[in-house]
């Protein structure tokens, strides 16, 4: 079906772009046996209002703003990779014969798909992939359906097409986290069964993504970001939201920022991670977890990590998917290992390139 871009088989280079609602994030990525080599990277912002909580409101405008960065990457590839939000997907896991081909799979589903999801099937996209054989009966598999809103896939790629790219896959923001957390989870001790906690902290959206030896068993979004710290900088200092922005990049504000503005803030964050997890907990067998990666914008604040580890007794790292990667010449690495935290989707989108 290849709607969603599951199945997909790609030669060419992919560019991911993660489109979020503040920005637009470009990964290129080249490899070469097992070893990664970022190609081209760019971030630029997204107008306000442009994208708001993850859906397109202005193709034009981040139509305009996807040149801008394939332009300032430099890039030369013509093919993309998007995403949309796991809040416009649902997944259900169906078992299947094993001895279906792809086409005959690809029928049946069709034929059954009004069992699983709640939406007329002419305003849904849908996609599967097979998990692998039934635990419960080997003559059955375990196949992943997928179906998402036609509008939100149909938006993406409209934006991409209007911004001169070709879109070669609409993935799911919680698989393309899952690709990424491979990355990481090589520089993890005691690697398997571990449950991993993947807490994306982005501008408005937190989104946990929790990971079973490398398998997502659990993801939840809720509104709590950024924005939320830019913006008590605005109220409390009477600056505009760029000039709030910048600050809290360069500094410079006054004396009581650190101690009236940003810790609190930092303990807000405290307080949603452990609420987070507390419905994960609640929701699941799982009481615990080994690790939490922190990823997105506000992951790389000064002292987070230390403060997440203190506070609930857990092992935490700020997102790195370059730590093994080498950066081509074009690359502003000092940029990207900055931007690290935040490019966790560009990334699981970029490595749709060798799938």
């Amino acid at each position: 079906m290849g709607i969603l871009g599951f199945l997909e088989r790609k030669q060419k280079p992919v560019l991911g772009l993660d489109i979020s609602s503040t920005s637009v994030k470009l990964l290129g990525l080249s490899k070469q046996g097992d070893r990664y080599r970022v190609e081209s990277y760019a971030v630029r912002a997204l107008p306000p209002n442009a994208v708001v909580e993850k859906n397109i409101n202005d193709v034009e405008a981040v139509a305009e703003v996807i040149k801008q960065v394939v332009n300032h990457s430099k890039s030369k590839v013509e093919l993309a990779a998007v995403a949309v939000a796991g809040s416009a997907v649902i997944t259900k896991m169906v078992e299947m014969p094993a001895g279906l081909s792809d086409d005959a799979m690809e029928t049946q589903i069709s034929l059954e798909a009004d069992q699983y999801i709640p939406y007329p099937l002419e305003e849904v996209a849908i996609d599967f992939e097979v998990q692998g054989e039934s635990e419960e009966n080997p003559e059955q598999v375990d196949v992943l359906l997928a179906a998402c809103r036609r509008e939100n896939v149909d938006l993406r790629v409209s934006v991409l097409e209007l911004a001169e790219l070709t879109p070669k896959v609409v993935d799911v923001e919680a698989y393309t986290m899952e690709r990424a957390f491979s990355l990481i989870s090589e520089q993890l001790e005691d690697q398997d069964d571990q449950v991993v906690a993947v807490i994306d902290i982005g501008a408005t959206m937190t989104t946990l993504s929790v990971l079973v030896d490398g398998r997502t068993v659990y993801t939840r979004e809720q509104l709590f970001g950024g924005k939320q710290l830019t913006e008590e900088v605005q109220r409390r200092y009477g600056l505009s939201q760029e000039e709030a922005g910048l600050a809290k990049k360069q500094g410079g504000l006054p004396d009581d920022y650190d101690s009236e503005v940003l810790e609190p803030f930092k303990d807000a964050v405290v307080q949603q991670v452990t609420r987070s997890l507390q419905f994960f907990f609640s929701s699941s067998q799982y009481n615990d977890v080994d690790h939490i990666i922190l990823a997105g914008g506000v992951a790389a604040m000064d002292g987070l990590a230390n403060l997440i580890e203190e506070k609930l007794g857990t092992q935490a790292t700020v997102a790195n998917p370059f730590a093994n990667m080498s950066v081509a010449p074009k690359v502003n690495a000092a940029a990207l290992a900055n931007d690290a935290p935040s490019l966790m989707i560009a990334t699981g989108l970029a490595m749709r390139s060798f799938d």
